[in-house]
């Protein structure tokens, strides 16, 4: 199973008055794994608008395990969890990089669309796309 990790550094601004990461935030660090999750297969989000195709978010969820606080430097590990012709479902692990703690699980799901939002089949619209995350997607 291939996974990337992207590492970012919390910020002061996404901290509440105790230092402690807004849970909020979780979900903006779910679209950064999952951009730079694409980028690290030679393809950018921007590439697939380019090709007129869309990934919304449909549904999203997070388990919090422990807190992040501010200065810390997380980890975000992301994997294809689900692929079908219509859908992608990204698992993400939200890990603290000094002590390889686990902060937070989660997962999104996402249709693939047009840019008016129709649904498609990438497996017929766009079908080396459909490869390249396939040869990607473990445990199936």
């Amino acid at each position: 199973m291939y996974t990337y990790d992207a590492k970012i550094r919390v910020r002061y601004g996404e901290t509440d008055k105790m230092g402690i990461v807004y849970y909020a935030n979780y979900l903006n660090w779910f679209e950064i794994g999952r951009t730079e999750f694409f980028r690290s297969l030679g393809m950018t989000y921007k590439e697939l608008e380019d090709n007129k195709i869309m990934l919304p978010v449909i549904e999203a969820n997070c388990r919090y395990v422990w807190s992040a606080e501010y200065d810390d430097v997380i980890i975000i590990r992301t994997r294809i969890d689900f692929l079908k012709g219509t859908r992608i479902r990204f698992a993400y692990d939200i890990i603290r990089e000094n002590d390889n703690r686990l902060l937070a699980q989660g997962m999104t799901e996402h249709p693939f669309t047009t840019l008016d939002k129709k649904p498609v089949n990438i497996k017929k619209v766009l079908p080396h796309v459909y490869e390249m995350l396939n040869k990607y997607y473990g445990d199936r």
